[in-house]
Formats: C-alpha cells, sequence, structure tokens
C-alpha cells in the first residue's frame, strides 16, 4: 500500500486549528535496500530505530543507527508479509507489525504480529503471537466503490489496545476516517469503532499514512504527504475529540511513517520517488 495522505480540518465539534510547520531537518538518508519503508518505531534507550517494507518485501525488520546504517535484520521466521503497513511498541519494548494493508478492502486475513523483546537480539526471530481481526461495518468483499473505507496504514499501541486509522479509498473522497481499536491479546477479534472524523477532500493531501501517540500519552500524531495531524486535550482514549491542529510540513513527498521520538519531536521517514526523499527527518512541534 502506498501513496497515503492526510490532515485537516476535523468537523465533529472540536476546536480545529493551523499551524505552519518549521523546515524538516533530515537526520539522513535510508539505506538503498529500503527502498519501501511503511512504518517506524523507536528506542531511546539505544537510539536505534526500527522499520519495515511493505506488500512485496521480505518478513524482516530492520534497526537502523543514528547514522542510518542497517544495524541489524530480523527475519521474522513464523509471519507472512502480505502486506505489512506499519511498526509499533508497547511501553516494554515488544514490538507489533500491523499486516492490514488493504488496498481493495477485500482481504479476510488482517492481523498483527507481535514480537517480543527477548527476540529482538536474533537474526531469525518467531513471533509470540498473531491477533487476526476483522471490522464488523464490512459486509462486502470488497464493498462498493463509495465505501472503500477499510484499508490502514496507520497504528499505534496504548494501554493494551491498538488503535487503527483507516486510510479512505473511496470514489467521491471526502476526507473521512475511522478510528477502530483492537484489545492486545492473541486470538481473533471483532475491531470496534470508537469513531470518526474527517480530514481534507483532497486525496493527495488527506489520506493517512501512519500514527504515534507521545510517550506520556497526551499527543497523537497523524501523517500525510505534507502534513501532521496533531490531536491534544483529549479523554481516555477519544482522541478525535480534543484539539484537532493541521500542521503543514511546507514539504511534499512520499511519507509512509512517524514516531515521537520524545514528546515534542516527532521522527518521519518517506519512500524515494522522483529523487525526491527517502530520508528520515527530524520535526520539532
Amino acid at each position: 500500500m502506498k501513496k497515503s495522505f492526510l490532515i485537516a480540518v476535523s468537523i465533529v465539534l472540536l476546536a480545529c486549528q493551523q499551524q505552519s510547520g518549521n523546515d524538516l531537518k533530515v537526520l539522513y538518508s535510508l539505506p538503498k535496500k529500503l527502498k519501501e519503508v511503511s512504518g517506524i518505531t523507536y528506542f531511546p534507550e539505544n537510539n536505534l530505530l526500527y522499520t519495515l517494507e511493505d506488500s512485496g518485501n521480505k518478513n524482516a525488520i530492520y534497526a537502523l543507527n543514528s547514522k542510518g546504517k542497517i544495524e541489524k535484520t530480523i527475519t521474522i521466521s513464523n509471519a507472512k508479509n502480505v502486506d505489512w503497513e506499519d511498526i509499533t511498541k508497547d511501553k516494554a519494548g515488544n514490538i507489533y507489525i500491523g499486516d492490514f494493508g488493504n488496498n481493495d478492502n477485500e482481504r479476510r486475513d488482517l492481523c498483527i504480529y507481535k514480537l517480543p523483546k527477548n527476540q529482538l537480539n536474533k537474526d531469525v526471530a518467531s513471533a509470540e503471537y498473531k491477533i487476526s481481526f476483522s471490522y464488523p461495518e464490512q459486509k462486502e468483499f470488497p464493498p462498493k466503490k463509495k465505501e472503500m473505507f477499510y484499508d490502514v496504514e496507520s497504528f499505534f499501541e496504548h494501554n493494551g489496545y491498538f488503535y487503527l486509522f483507516t486510510k479512505n479509498r473511496s470514489k467521491g473522497f471526502d476526507g473521512t476516517a475511522f478510528i477502530y481499536k483492537i484489545k492486545n491479546a492473541s486470538g481473533t477479534q471483532k475491531a470496534m469503532k470508537i469513531g470518526e472524523f474527517k480530514t481534507c477532500n483532497n486525496y493527495n493531501h488527506c489520506v493517512l499514512t501512519s500514527a504515534t501517540i507521545s510517550p506520556d500519552g497526551k499527543k497523537v500524531a497523524l501523517l500525510s504527504h505534507d502534513k501532521v495531524l496533531l490531536f491534544k486535550g483529549f479523554k481516555g482514549d477519544l482522541f478525535h475529540k480534543g484539539t484537532q491542529t493541521q500542521i503543514e510540513l511546507n514539504h511534499f513527498s512520499q511519507k509512509e511513517a512517524i514516531v515521537f521520538k520524545d514528546n515534542n519531536t516527532l521522527l518521519i521517514a518517506d519512500e524515494k520517488a522522483d529523487k525526491i526523499g527517502g530520508n528520515v527527518y527530524e520535526f520539532r512541534l
């Protein structure tokens, strides 16, 4: 799955603000072998950034050091890369791989893999468990072209649950995005829809490509190709009920991955296309 775009203006009794971004600071270029990075997660204790690639690529994750060099490649022996779209971790340092890319809205094998922290020192590792899930609202595979709401490229783990933000591929795109919640537990589950909001109605700037929550749990950042949508001031996990701020990055590229480095700093990665991108950036809020 690729090419995703988001950010904008929520239409649900939220305070909505706009903010002009500072220039992105390029930290380093991604290794040439990683052409389709689709998610990143960060470990501050050793300053490593873990990443993965999406459909058609290896069932592996990669640890990048502060200079952008691959320090370790970990093959996940019991996981298949159907369409890996995002990567996240919990507070204990366990990693989760989101195999939920669903461009055509017809998959029935959506899942999340858990890779325990103690497997991160291995060259070949095993997922501890797999969470299979479905969306109760989806009745047809694929649904009608005006109801293509069930692709996802963005998630994070928080307080024992996963939060997924959908990528709208519907004809007549209007910026609608759904938020789904899934318990972090092995087995088969039905994702619970906890809300929806609208971004802008320009697909190339307004569909979601990645999501992250700050270490203190007070900010949620959603990525598009040229914007960050920031939720703050929410209660519990009703992120869309908080203040929504659209931050213009003043830089358009195929941005696919975002993670909080600390409570006020974001790391963002993009794919290289037409000689643009292929970097990891730092952005201060």
